[in-house]
């Protein structure tokens, strides 16, 4: 099975696999969960959304996030991938065949205000964590008429908000670079995505932590996967330097967890799948599973 036999949601679904199961420094992944969060709920949730993802091309992108963020919710009970299916639902929108950039900055100038309401509706149903309120275009007040203007209120505090403003940068300009890097110099795919990961932490103060823990944290954690990056993860000898990173980050209940870094990642991820940067292996013939 390759990338080109597999259709938009299964490409969405195969990026929020490959993004979990990868041991990612303070995220869930298949040795560690958290309380009441496993890596079934990110397994289920990645099923979930790949229907909705199918037929992102042929309708509003607020559908697309409203009904992904809805079946998403039946399976899961919780929120474990807002984020993502934020920034999934543009990228999987845009047609194939034109430049993916430009096809998502066709998208989001096309976006009116039935698609702000369901994306503010979705942001509700998610309800996701440290989200607290603001004066301006609080999710909780009526939605303003238009999407890119609230996103770009919510930008200097999210990072995935930012990529409504800015047409994808940091995913397009940087993460996708940096993926592409690492897959060129031979690493293994769980460990480019591990350091990819370790890439956002240390460029972009995580804003789930700050939310959560508030900006000083935040950028405590950038300094320290800055650190585990300065000193050449993942070669022989750091794995100490990782170790303390993850252990920081799952103190105090999980709550320094870098989830908008992994969103990121899982954006790359599609893209990456999209565009032949990594490769899918061939499904196993016996089992008739899609690879994991």
């Amino acid at each position: 099975m390759s990338e080109q036999d597999l259709s938009t949601g299964e490409v969405a679904m195969m990026a929020c696999l490959l993004e979990a199961r990868a041991p990612k420094a303070g995220n869930v992944s298949p040795a560690k969960g958290f309380k009441g969060t496993t890596l079934r709920h990110f397994i289920e949730a990645a099923s979930a959304i790949a229907g909705p993802l199918d037929r992102a091309a042929e309708r509003p992108l607020g559908d697309t996030i409203l009904e992904a963020v809805t079946e998403s919710r039946k399976v899961t009970e919780q929120n474990v991938n807002l984020g993502i299916i934020l920034l999934l639902g543009p990228l999987a929108s845009a047609p194939q065949g034109a430049e993916p950039r430009d096809g998502v900055r066709g998208v989001l100038d096309n976006l009116d205000d039935e698609d702000c309401r369901k994306v503010y509706e979705a942001i509700r149903i998610a309800s996701p964590g440290g989200l607290g309120s603001v004066e301006t275009a609080d999710v909780n007040d009526p939605p303003p008429g238009d999407l890119i203007a609230a996103m770009e209120l919510a930008a200097e505090r999210d990072l995935v908000a930012r990529q409504y403003v800015n047409g994808f940068e940091q995913v397009f300009c940087e993460g996708l670079d940096w993926l592409r890097e690492s897959c060129e110099a031979g690493l293994e795919l769980d460990s480019a995505i591990v350091r990819l990961h370790l890439q956002f932490m240390a460029s972009y103060p995580d804003s789930l932590i700050a939310r959560k823990c508030g900006p000083e944290t935040a950028r405590e954690a950038a300094a320290r996967a800055a650190r585990v990056l300065e000193g050449g993860w993942p070669e022989a000898g750091t794995e100490a330097l990782f170790t303390e990173l993850d252990s920081w980050l799952r103190e105090d209940g999980n709550r320094r967890n870098p989830g908008t870094s992994a969103d990121l990642v899982a954006g790359c991820l599609f893209l990456a799948l999209r565009t032949g940067i990594i490769a899918l292996p061939p499904a196993d013939p016996a089992s008739g599973k899609p690879p994991a």
